[in-house]
């Protein structure tokens, strides 16, 4: 596969497709993130600078359920 550099697209354009992506194939955030890349033939490093703070929150989000991170303290509401 020829590898590519990502089309020049803003970090809110890519977030938003991210977020396109999970929502129509049901699956984490890091999966939709590999999923865009390799369809578009990306190296998932070439990304990035595109991931959003907002995005890479979901990120760690994802993975701290999934066990691939430690729970962190959450206060009692």
């Amino acid at each position: 596969m020829e590898v590519k550099e990502p089309v020049q697209q803003t970090p809110k354009v890519f977030s938003l497709e991210i977020e396109n992506i999970v929502k129509e194939k049901k699956i984490t955030h890091m999966d939709a993130v590999l999923l865009y890349c390799y369809k578009n033939g990306i190296e998932p490093d070439k990304v990035s600078s595109l991931i959003t703070k907002a995005l890479k929150e979901k990120i760690e989000n994802n993975a701290r359920e999934l066990n691939f991170l430690p729970k962190t303290a959450q206060l009692p509401i």
